[in-house]
């Protein structure tokens, strides 16, 4: 009986520490955004898998010139780059990103 009830509280300790020991935030590499008025997924890795992203409608994006970027080799795993107006979440405002694929 004081086997199982020692086993018991190692247990519970155990439990406890594994807890501890995670993350307390969870990062995704994808997420579901409005890029040029369309809901599509971006990642920051080439390797991730982009999520399904359901119907939404994005706010209109109001016109402006892209801005001029000087040539560079696009990032390993990605064929080119271009630059295209994404939904900021935090400001409701599009902001010119970079894009690879």
């Amino acid at each position: 009986m004081k086997a199982i009830k020692w086993l018991s509280i190692a247990l519970a300790i155990f439990s406890l520490l594994a807890a501890l020991a995670l993350p307390d935030t969870i990062f995704a590499e994808c997420i579901c955004t409005c890029i040029n008025g369309v809901n599509q997924p971006l990642c920051t890795s080439s390797l991730d898998i982009p999520p399904i992203c359901p119907p939404r409608i994005c706010p209109i994006e109001p016109p402006s010139i892209e801005p001029i970027r000087p040539p560079r080799i696009p990032p390993i795993g990605t064929e080119r780059c271009w630059m295209e107006q994404v939904l900021n979440p935090y400001t409701g405002r599009y902001e010119w990103r970079e894009i690879c694929r």
